[in-house]
C-alpha cells in the first residue's frame, strides 16, 4: 500500500475521529446522568438560538407551552413514519403519552450541558465529513475504505435526526437505546475503517488456534452487545424510579429496579468468565503474537474495572461521576473486542486449531 502523505494523513484523521467519537459517548453519558437530556428543549438550536439563553427572563412567558407544541408537531411526523413502518402501538404510544409533552422548567446548567454535547456532536461531525472526503485518497488503492466512509457519514446524519427524535420524545426510552445502538455501529465502523488502512502491519497478528479464538471472540461480542443493551434497560428502570421519587431518595432506586439490575448484575459474571477463558486460550499458546495477547489483555483489565464501577454505582448511591465512566468502559470493551476479531479473522498465516 502506497504511504503517501494523504494516506499518512487520513490514518491519522480517522484515528483522531475514533477518538473523538468515544469522546462524545462520555459527554453523552454525562448529560444523562446529570438529567440534561431536555435542556434543550428544540433541535439543532437551543431554545431557538445559536448560542443559549443563561436566565430564565431571556424567554418568553409562554416558553413550556410553545416547544411542547414545537415537539408535538414533530412527533405527529414520526408517528406517521411509524405508521408507515408497520409500528402502528409505537406511534399511538408517541401521540397519547401526555408525559411526552410535559415541558421541564428552565435549567441554566442542565441547559449549558446538553448544548455542549451538542457542540461536540458538531464537531464530530465534521471530522467525519472530512474523514469521508480523505477516504477519496484511497478509492484506487482500497474502495471498501472510501464507499465505507461515505456510508458512515451518511449514518451519521440519520444518527443526528434520531437525536432530534429523542428530544421531541421528550427522552422515550427505546428511543434512546436506538440512539446508542447506532452510536455503537458508527463505532464499529470506524475500528474497520481503521483496521483496513492498517492491516498491512498485522500480517502476522496470529499464528495460532485461530479457529477457537475466533469463536470465542464472537461470542464475547454478542454478550457484551446483549449487556450493553441490558444496561440501557436498567438505565431506563433508575430513570423511571428517580422521576417517580422527584428524585430524591437516591440511596433507593437501585433496589426498586426489579429483575433488569439482578439480570444485568448476573450477566456481567458470564461476561467475566467468557473473556477470561479467551484469555486464557491465547496465552496458553506461546507462539501467539503480541498484539492478541495485549489485547485480550487490556479486555480482561477493561472488564474488571467495569465491574467495579458498576458495583461502586449498586452500593454507594449511583455516584454521577461514575456513570458516563461505566458506559465507556462498556463501549470500549465492545471496540477493542471487534478490532481483535479483524485482526485475527483478517490474518493470512496458516493457523493451528488443535
Amino acid at each position: 500500500m502506497s504511504k503517501s502523505k494523504e494516506h499518512i494523513g487520513f490514518r491519522k484523521l480517522s484515528f483522531v475521529t475514533l477518538v473523538a467519537v468515544y469522546f462524545l459517548i462520555l459527554v453523552g453519558g454525562i448529560v444523562r446522568s446529570t438529567g440534561s437530556g431536555m435542556g434543550c428543549p428544540d433541535w439543532p438550536k437551543c431554545f431557538g438560538s445559536l448560542v443559549p439563553p443563561t436566565h430564565v427572563s431571556e424567554l418568553p412567558e409562554d416558553y413550556k407551552e410553545y416547544y411542547a407544541n414545537y415537539r408535538h408537531e414533530k412527533n405527529v411526523r414520526f408517528a406517521r413514519y411509524l405508521e408507515y413502518l408497520g409500528m402502528p402501538q409505537k406511534a399511538d404510544q408517541i401521540l397519547n403519552d401526555e408525559s411526552i409533552l410535559k415541558e421541564a422548567d428552565f435549567n441554566v446548567y442542565k441547559t449549558w450541558t446538553e448544548y455542549v454535547n451538542r457542540l461536540v456532536g458538531a464537531i464530530i461531525g465534521l471530522l467525519i465529513f472530512a474523514t469521508m472526503i480523505g477516504s477519496i485518497s484511497y478509492f484506487r488503492v482500497d474502495r471498501r475504505v472510501t464507499f465505507i466512509s461515505i456510508f458512515t457519514f451518511m449514518l451519521v446524519g440519520f444518527q443526528g435526526w434520531i437525536g432530534s427524535i429523542v428530544v421531541s420524545t421528550n427522552l422515550m426510552p427505546w428511543m434512546i437505546t436506538l440512539h446508542m445502538v447506532l452510536a455503537l455501529v458508527i463505532v464499529l465502523l470506524l475500528i474497520y475503517i481503521n483496521f483496513r488502512i492498517r492491516k498491512e502491519s498485522l500480517k502476522s497478528a496470529s499464528n495460532d488456534n485461530k479457529k477457537i479464538i475466533v469463536i470465542l471472540t464472537v461470542i464475547c461480542l454478542v454478550t457484551m452487545a446483549i449487556q450493553i443493551v441490558l444496561g440501557t434497560q436498567v438505565r431506563e428502570a433508575i430513570d423511571a424510579v428517580a422521576a417517580d421519587l422527584s428524585f430524591t431518595f437516591r440511596d433507593t432506586w437501585v433496589s426498586k429496579t426489579g429483575i433488569s439490575f439482578l439480570i444485568h448484575r448476573s450477566f456481567s459474571l458470564l461476561i467475566l468468565g467468557l473473556h477470561g477463558w479467551l484469555l486464557y486460550v491465547i496465552l496458553k499458546n506461546k507462539h501467539q503474537s503480541a498484539i492478541v495477547k495485549n489485547i485480550g489483555k487490556y479486555v480482561v483489565l477493561l472488564i474488571v474495572i467495569e465491574i467495579i464501577s458498576g458495583v461502586i454505582m449498586a452500593y454507594f448511591s449511583i455516584p454521577p461521576f461514575i456513570q458516563p465512566m461505566h458506559l465507556l468502559f462498556s463501549t470500549l470493551i465492545f471496540g477493542i473486542l471487534y478490532y481483535m476479531y479483524l485482526v485475527v479473522i483478517n490474518s493470512k498465516h496458516k493457523l493451528v486449531t488443535s
